[in-house]
């Protein structure tokens, strides 16, 4: 693995963890020679994780589409600031980019961005890990849902192990680089996405 995709919030969240956390993925991936890809915000838990990822010596890609770079006030200090046009263009360039996806605390976006690279990987479209940082159990109403898919005959519990899970950040990444995808029939090619 050379680089890591990291969703997290555009906002800090209301406790001090979070923050913590953020600081700690951002040491932890410069510190293991990673790469971080991030969403390319200065706010929030994504502006500490690059912030700090860059005061240790890392190297951060930040993609973001055009429109929301005066609102989400762009990290320019990045190492390679990536402006695209639209946020698909974002995922896209996002998950070409990363050998590896992670999700701290966040909202929707976060959801949304975790939960499509899992769809991707059961699709067939990669067979790269996937973890979640579940920093204070913030993540455990998701998890419960994916155990409730699985148990319902929504997921296939194969699939379900796709999602890494760990509270400290070295060992997330740890396991990342151990992880062997289950194995996922292709379903549909890239250009059918």
């Amino acid at each position: 693995m050379k680089r890591v995709c990291v969703f997290c919030g555009s906002n800090t969240g209301n406790r001090e963890s979070y923050t913590a956390a953020a600081r700690r993925m951002g040491e932890v991936i410069a510190q293991s020679a990673l790469e971080l890809v991030y969403g390319a915000g200065q706010v929030g838990l994504m502006g500490v994780l690059a912030d700090t990822s860059l005061k240790n010596g890392g190297r951060v890609i930040g993609v973001i589409p055009e429109a929301l770079v005066a609102r989400e006030l762009a990290h320019r200090g990045v190492s390679d600031l990536r402006i695209v046009q639209s946020m698909h263009e974002r995922k896209a360039l996002m998950a070409e980019l990363a050998d590896g996806f992670i999700a701290l605390p966040g909202g929707f976006g976060t959801f949304e961005e975790f939960c499509e690279i899992l769809t991707w990987a059961q699709l067939g479209l990669h067979a790269k890990p996937c973890g979640i940082l579940n920093v204070d159990g913030y993540y455990d109403a998701l998890l419960d849902l994916f155990d409730r898919g699985v148990a319902e005959g929504f997921i296939p519990a194969q699939h379900r192990n796709w999602v890494l899970l760990d509270t400290d950040p070295q060992r997330l990444l740890d396991r990342m680089t151990q992880f062997v995808p289950p194995r996922v029939e292709k379903w549909i090619s890239r250009r059918e996405t």
